[in-house]
């Protein structure tokens, strides 16, 4: 197989990296990037199968750890991202799992923002702290408690920035060079910007970690995950791939990369709509307040311009009602909806609706959700690209019966 050029020296444009790298055409000179849909891979000799098998040569082996479809993902993104290496996951959950197990030992310390998404605490809760991984929270954009709550055997800073639903900013700046005086690894959850509105490597992430099912796919098809970061550490997360198999499918990767290419076009288009659906919400009578950083009363509004090209694609308020009536009149609001469709994805082409509190972030305790700032009326929407006169209309609709 031949590279179509090394765009690493060339140096193209983010929207020349999203369609052309990781491309490796064959003999048969497909112009659309191929489909290997296959589990396993022919030797020529059993001396080359060992050779491949203990890595003395490069090649493929079995593909739960080499596929080249799933390599054409991985360097596509990694491209993009500005990283040496990825590793492609079967979902966002699995690319968490695979980078704590790959780089956190028993003793340990996670240092984790309480705003990431509820099954990440779950996992490090339920799960990590049976290996004896010690685990503590710190509000995502107090650097203070950052600073104070390290310990001096904290090995990981965990986050997601914009933070899932209410797109609280963490300094990543800072954050970086806390982690770099420490010895920790600083660990971002990239899958609301995409490396389209924020590369955090670029502002000092260890490594970055993706839902692919989200914005990298955009149209809700397919599972997966990614991480991404330095040679050795990705060494690192793909053995514990490898052991252990949450790999990501041939045709799962293959749908990734397809998406990849019209990200870039998708992300600004979801932003623009975003932007103006906050502002058309920020002045709603039945709306008490709105979540998104491009809204210049948003705290972390100066933060998101500096270290963002792009306010995202997620908005997020709450109904004005009562405390105790808000869970109720949400989702009797959601339940009016006709257009938006209801469900917990997001980053798709068609809009969605979710009540966080009793579905994305329901397993968390209520301090928990208290902590995390999520309440019984907050509505979360991931605008997508409908005409926006329909989307708004749909929610005026809801809110007229809701009134």
């Amino acid at each position: 197989m031949t590279d179509e050029a090394d765009w690493s020296t060339t140096g193209p444009g983010l929207e020349t990296l999203a369609i052309r790298s990781g491309h490796h055409r064959t003999p048969e000179g497909e112009h659309c990037e191929p489909l290997f849909n296959t589990s396993s891979y022919v030797f020529s000799s059993a001396a080359e199968a060992a050779a491949r098998f203990s890595g003395e040569i490069e090649g493929n082996v079995y593909s739960r750890y080499t596929n080249p479809t799933v390599r054409t993902f991985e360097q596509r993104i990694a491209a993009m991202e500005g990283a040496e290496s990825a590793v492609a996951t079967s979902s966002g959950m699995a690319a968490i799992l695979a980078t704590c197990m790959a780089l956190l030992n028993t003793g340990d310390h996670v240092l984790c923002s309480n705003a990431v998404f509820g099954s990440t605490i779950v996992m490090l809760n339920k799960y990590f702290v049976k290996l004896g991984v010690e685990v503590s929270y710190v509000p995502l954009t107090d650097n203070a408690k950052w600073q104070s709550e390290l310990r001096a055997n904290t090995r990981m800073l965990l986050l997601e920035t914009p933070s899932n639903p209410l797109n609280e900013i963490g300094d990543l700046a800072f954050l970086s060079e806390l982690a770099d005086r420490q010895g920790a690894k600083l660990v971002v959850d990239n899958s609301f910007c995409t490396p389209v509105l924020q590369r955090p490597i670029e502002l000092g992430a260890d490594i970055v970690t993706y839902a692919a099912t989200k914005y990298l796919d955009g149209q809700g098809r397919c599972l997966g995950g990614v991480v991404l970061g330095n040679k050795a550490d990705m060494d690192e997360v793909l053995g514990f791939v490898r052991a252990a198999g949450p790999t990501m499918a041939p045709f799962n990767a293959w749908v990734f990369s397809k998406g990849l290419e019209t990200l870039p076009l998708r992300m600004n288009a979801h932003c623009l709509a975003s932007q103006q659906l906050a502002e058309w919400l920020n002045q709603h009578s039945a709306v008490a307040k709105v979540y998104y950083s491009g809204l210049p009363q948003h705290p972390g509004h100066a933060l998101a311009k500096s270290q963002q090209s792009g306010f995202g694609g997620v908005v997020s308020f709450d109904l004005d009602v009562p405390a105790q009536q808000a869970r109720q009149a949400a989702w009797r609001f959601i339940d009016q909806l006709q257009l938006l469709s209801h469900t917990a994805n997001l980053g798709d082409v068609k809009t969605t609706v979710v009540h966080p509190a009793s579905t994305t972030h329901g397993r968390l305790s209520v301090a928990e959700k208290a902590a995390a700032g999520i309440g019984e009326g907050l509505v979360r929407i991931s605008v997508g690209l409908e005409t926006l006169a329909d989307i708004k209309a749909d929610l005026e609709g809801a809110f007229n019966a809701f009134l």
